[in-house]
């Protein structure tokens, strides 16, 4: 009996990795999102389709596995010192869309003619923006680790801590608990909390790197290691009340300090996309279209709502404590969706007896509608702000910038670097040592950092962002630098060079240009827009090489430095 059991689940994942195959290959031919793809198959194998996936905890299982690994993949790339700076614009944004999105979700489902308890479980419902798939949107486009990503990372992490204390009060109600015991426990999980957060302290003080570095001797058991300690620090963190993700998400920074970080990040990040096919299959299946019921004109309004509402809500934030437009419009766009945990306060609710059905129905209409939409407005993020950046003046004030911009603009430097991964921080470093005035501009913080921590003056900045550009003084620069790392923005690499090139032209900058390209058809059409000199980053390193070897002269001797700071580069 075992047997068949366990035959015919292996039947049903084969299913689904094959219909997810297929639904992804037409998604990819319609030039659609993987993940909307991803929730299309949940959807056509859940009850309201073809009814494959009925094997609910094998499939949540390996989509809580998927989750974990996730969150411990953006918990390796999180500094603390960035935490720490980010942490006021974190908890300010993520308190106040959580209570702008509650106020006037509750007045307009009262508009609607729904009753006052009903509309106060929807206001809430809606506040609860969806971590997984931001984060994964934001991995996809190489965006987790800039300005934006890092601060609307740290916004959901609030949310998340507010999902925690409103499921904490909703299971005390259901159990007929008095208010006096949803505090205590609201308070304890609390207490949890800052005892895992010191036990991971300790752990990242004493143990992790001379553990991490005793099991990289065996490769395969690091893999392993890696991926036992997020899943034990998930299932911690679910036990003692605060969720998976933020568990998963510990487990990542208790490893952060250590010297094989991006070793182990490079290892899990193709098994990561495996699993979480898993919980995008899982959210699609919970998604049952028979309770949708006559709510299309109301979770339409409300749709519009969390679409334009939250993202506005949190742009204004950032913009009264001193971002850019951009900064905040990016950022602002990761709220504009609801999340799973919006369907499973709902059920709560139901179950409880304090809504209806129809409750439950207009929810999730409102979470597909918001996932699907949202996921285009974070893919083509860029584009978009490009559409509306005229009307975004009121939202930034005259002194923007300040809060990104921490040394010149610009000003008194003669060479100027867009870029500053591995060729482009080495290439900055050896302009400066050859006596050069060198500026660097990245969109990643962590980048900029380590770059002034070599000496190198950095800017943060984001090389296809126009106004950025026209914000940099550029009458002394003789040479700028494009060496902008593959997918390094939202848009394709070759797009944010010649948005590059266009942004110049438009500042008024009048010296030469250089480009890092990787093939002779970039090369040709760099050339063919102006540019004065193409870079060839691997040619050109193996010219030099064989130049070496030929002559038998010895390299000049220097300290190559990777900017995660984990291997050295080659001189």
């Amino acid at each position: 009996m075992a047997d068949a059991i366990a035959g015919y689940v292996f039947y049903e994942i084969a299913a689904l990795l094959v219909l997810a195959a297929g639904v992804g290959f037409v998604g990819l031919l319609l030039r659609q999102p993987l993940i909307v793809s991803f929730i299309a198959v949940g959807i056509l194998a859940g009850p309201s389709g073809l009814d494959i996936a009925q094997s609910d905890a094998h499939i949540d299982l390996l989509a809580e596995l998927g989750i974990a690994v996730l969150l411990f993949l953006v918990g390796l790339k999180l500094d603390l010192t960035l935490v720490r700076t980010l942490g006021p614009v974190a908890l300010m944004t993520g308190l106040g869309q959580v209570a702008f999105t509650t106020v006037f979700g509750f007045l307009i489902a009262l508009a609607l003619g729904l009753d006052t308890v009903t509309s106060l479980y929807v206001a809430i419902a809606l506040t609860f923006s969806s971590t997984i798939i931001i984060v994964k949107l934001l991995s996809d486009k190489r965006e987790i680790d800039s300005l934006h990503g890092r601060i609307a990372l740290g916004f959901l992490i609030v949310q998340d801590i507010v999902v925690v204390v409103a499921m904490i009060a909703l299971s005390a109600i259901g159990v007929g608990a008095a208010g006096d015991s949803a505090a205590s426990d609201v308070l304890m999980v609390f207490g949890y909390g800052v005892a895992m957060l010191v036990a991971v302290g300790l752990f990242i003080r004493f143990l992790a790197t001379p553990l991490v570095e005793r099991l990289s001797k065996a490769p395969e058991l690091l893999v392993s290691f890696a991926i036992g300690w997020a899943a034990l620090l998930a299932a911690v963190g679910h036990y003692l009340g605060f969720g998976k993700e933020l568990g998963g998400l510990l487990a990542g920074v208790s490893l952060a300090s250590t010297p094989f970080r991006e070793a182990i990040a490079a290892r899990l990040a193709t098994l990561r996309d495996f699993l979480l096919l898993f919980f995008f299959i899982a959210l699609g299946a919970a998604l049952d279209l028979s309770v949708l019921g006559d709510n299309v004109f109301a979770a339409l309004v409300l749709s519009l709502f969390v679409l334009i509402g939250n993202p506005l809500i949190v742009l204004a934030i950032m913009g009264a404590m001193g971002y850019r437009k951009r900064t905040g419009f990016l950022a602002g766009l990761t709220v504009a969706q609801i999340s799973e945990f919006s369907l499973i306060f709902m059920a709560m609710g139901v179950s409880i007896g304090h809504v209806a059905d129809g409750a439950l129905g207009l929810v999730t209409l409102v979470g597909l509608v918001t996932i699907a939409a949202s996921t285009y407005m974070i893919t083509y993020s860029h584009l978009l702000y490009g559409w509306v950046e005229p009307v975004l003046g009121a939202f930034e004030r005259r002194s923007a910038g300040a809060k990104e911009d921490k040394g010149s603009a610009g000003e008194g430097y003669d060479m100027i670097v867009f870029g500053l991964g591995r060729y482009g921080f080495a290439l900055a470093l050896a302009l400066k040592r050859a006596g050069r005035r060198v500026v660097g501009v990245d969109f990643d913080p962590e980048a900029v950092r380590f770059a002034r921590d070599h000496g190198i003056d950095a800017l943060f900045g984001d090389a296809s962002d126009p106004e950025f550009l026209a914000h940099l003084k550029l009458t002394t620069v003789e040479w700028a630098i494009a060496a902008i790392p593959e997918h390094a923005t939202g848009i394709t690499h070759e797009d944010a060079r010649r948005a590059l090139l266009l942004g110049l032209k438009d500042a008024g900058y009048k010296g030469r240009i250089a480009v890092a390209a990787h093939s002779d058809a970039t090369s040709e059409r760099m050339r063919d827009a102006g540019v004065d000199l193409v870079l060839m980053p691997f040619r050109d390193a193996a010219s030099q090489a064989a130049e070496l070897v030929l002559t038998g002269t010895p390299p000049e001797t220097a300290e190559p430095v990777d900017p995660q700071g984990q291997k050295e580069l080659i001189p």
